[in-house]
């Protein structure tokens, strides 16, 4: 990469904002499980106390509802909360093998460690739950490491808001002075993921863009963990039976889904397969007849859609059902399974927008093949009434196989339900094989998330007063700053 004078002045301002990070890393790694859990609250207990300002900004920046916006900020605060919760049963992140002196082997203790400094990338379609106070935040700072957000142009007043709530939430919660930072500018962003202090980094966006940054955190002297989400398909397999079953049912939640906020969801269904003999483009052109444009989050974002779907149009194996290019109305193209496999590098293209692509397929046995062709993806979709018990084997076994074919496709796997909305809990999975994200083996919503920032750690023989608390005898958190 050419360095630039703007580039330069990026990374000295960079520096500037993470000046005394390393120190802040150590101070937070010795305050308790306790003590994160109540500044987690802080920050939620903030930010519900600025709701009607937040969400008054957002509105205006993003085009987006305020119901909408109430919602996802409801679901921040909430995640907050409950990531305070998990933290302080830390007996579910340590394993002990006592000694055996009679076998001779010896005491053997693991348990994890806060990575350091954390990059946090914000999103731009959700600007609370994947914004400057969304998952990501939340998971560093519960796992016990400082943060700095690179905030998204998208909505700079409600992120530079936010980000001031955070500071004065973590400030009156008794954090250590630099817990939360954050900076500006596209290259800010690429001078803090290459920044020496940043031991792992956080993206939503963009297969372009978090692919640059992720080559940016490979290529390092110091390589670092880059936790990137990008783009996916989500395709979604409907089954003769279910189609069948319920035909306008299955139209009208693919229209609520694929035209959810836009199309701007990152588990949007992009690819829908369907039987041939189930007309599902002629009932989509009925539904969507009269429909209006719907506004996007940004110009620059509704371009990048617009030119991405040209694309995909340009191919001669795609028609429009319904919809029209040039334009954010609600789109409806359409194919056939052997003209999708012949030019699948094209169409299986993601376009961040109302845009949806139906591909017909004439037997059940083509779709392991279609899904085997598939790229990675966060979610897979299969749509079916047939009940798979002992008596229907046949069903079963060609179910089982497409089931297999999916598992190593995607993340989450949904049955008879459309993947837009991600349940934040336990044994939530929002990731998936490139290039729906970089790291396959993690998520980025859940109670998981928190285990991308805390670093496997194991004590051998150690002698019992010099072992951390969570591994001694006796109280799991004796000891510790509280």
């Amino acid at each position: 990469m050419i360095a630039t004078a703007d580039a330069s002045a990026a990374a000295a301002d960079v520096d500037a904002a993470l000046a005394g990070i390393d120190a802040t890393a150590r101070e937070l790694r010795r305050q308790s499980p306790a003590v994160r859990a109540r500044q987690l609250s802080a920050i939620a207990d903030a930010l519900e106390g600025h709701r009607a300002e937040l969400v008054a900004i957002a509105a205006g920046e993003t085009n987006l509802e305020a119901a909408r916006l109430n919602a996802e900020l409801t679901r921040t605060t909430n995640q907050l909360r409950m990531f305070g919760r998990v933290v302080t049963d830390s007996r579910s992140r340590t394993e002990v093998d006592p000694a055996d002196h009679v076998s001779g082997t010896p005491d053997v203790r693991r348990t994890t460690r806060p990575v350091g400094p954390v990059a946090v990338f914000a999103a731009g379609n959700f600007p609370f739950a994947f914004g400057v106070a969304g998952g990501d935040t939340a998971s560093a700072l519960a796992a016990g490491c400082p943060v700095v957000v690179k905030r998204h142009p998208g909505h700079p007043r409600l992120s530079v808001r936010t980000a001031e709530i955070v500071v004065q939430a973590l400030a009156g919660a008794g954090a250590p002075h630099g817990t939360f930072r954050s900076v500006d500018g596209f290259d800010a962003g690429v001078a803090l993921v290459q920044h020496p202090s940043i031991r792992a980094a956080a993206f939503t966006g963009s297969t372009a863009g978090g692919r640059a940054l992720f080559d940016l955190a490979a290529s390092r002297d110091r390589p670092i963990p880059f936790y990137g989400e990008l783009g996916s398909m989500n395709p979604v397999f409907l089954l003769p039976d279910a189609v069948h079953a319920d035909p306008g049912g299955v139209a009208d939640g693919l229209v609520e889904s694929f035209t959810m906020g836009a199309g701007q969801y990152c588990t949007k269904p992009g690819l829908v397969f369907h039987p041939s003999d189930y007309d599902l483009a002629g009932i989509l052109a009925e539904r969507l007849a009269d429909s209006a444009t719907l506004a996007m989050l940004s110009a620059s974002g509704k371009d990048r859609y617009l030119r991405a779907v040209e694309q995909v149009a340009a191919s001669t194996a795609v028609r429009i059902a319904s919809g029209r290019l040039g334009d954010s109305v609600p789109l409806v193209l359409t194919t056939s399974l052997d003209e999708f496999i012949a030019d699948i590098d094209r169409l299986q293209n993601e376009c961040f927008g109302p845009a949806t692509l139906l591909i017909e397929y004439d037997d059940v046995a083509q779709l392991v093949g279609a899904a085997r062709a598939l790229e990675g993806s966060l979610t897979a979709s299969i749509f079916t009434s047939r009940e798979t018990d002992a008596e229907d084997r046949a069903a079963r076994t060609g179910l089982t196989a497409l089931l297999d074919e999916l598992a190593e496709l995607a993340g989450r796997i949904i049955f008879n339900g459309w993947p837009t909305g991600v349940p934040v809990g336990r044994a939530t999975t929002h990731g998936g094989p490139y290039p729906s994200s970089t790291a396959v083996l993690h998520t980025s919503v859940g109670v998981h998330a928190i285990d991308r920032f805390l670093r496997p750690i194991t004590y051998q023989n150690a002698p019992p007063a010099l072992l951390p608390v969570g591994l001694r005898n006796g109280s799991e958190h004796e000891g510790e700053e509280s």
